[in-house]
């Protein structure tokens, strides 16, 4: 079984969408994983993803309103076999914590490396509905190379 950590600034919009969609991912490809999804910072410990981050997974059909928020942990580094940060920031946090082979999300489905943006600099929910495309995406290509063993 494949073990993959989702990770964003506040584990409340972006990494929980990515856990959601690639629980979906997997089940549809039936890969055995363990998915989970955390913060580099602790600002939103307990409490459960964002509104629009609910509502944006529920027009698509994923239900993540159960997701807690958690900070990373320094057990996660031997937990996971897979670390996908959603930017370059996000990338370095975990790098400087001593996570070993963080992949950026924006690396797979033809983005060439470009950062999954928050959505909250977007103005409205138009922009959690891109950053839910940009996610699904990337996943669609990163699942399939776990898949294929090829990561």
């Amino acid at each position: 079984m494949k073990r993959i950590l989702f990770v964003c600034l506040g584990n409340i919009c972006r990494s929980p969408i990515a856990q959601g969609i690639a629980q979906k991912l997997t089940e549809e490809y039936a890969i055995a994983c363990e998915i989970d999804s955390a913060g580099t910072s602790s600002w939103h410990q307990g409490e459960p993803p964002c509104e629009h981050s609910i509502e944006v997974a529920k027009r698509h059909g994923i239900d993540i309103s159960r997701q807690i928020s958690r900070p990373v942990a320094a057990d996660d580094k031997k937990k996971f076999d897979y670390i996908v940060a959603m930017d370059s920031q996000n990338q370095n946090d975990l790098e400087a914590q001593g996570f070993l082979n963080v992949h950026l999300l924006g690396s797979f489905g033809g983005y060439e490396g470009t950062d999954i943006p928050d959505p909250y600099f977007f103005p409205g929910f138009e922009g959690f509905e891109k950053v839910y495309e940009m996610i699904e995406v990337s996943l669609r290509d990163f699942i399939e190379k776990v898949k294929n063993e090829s990561i």
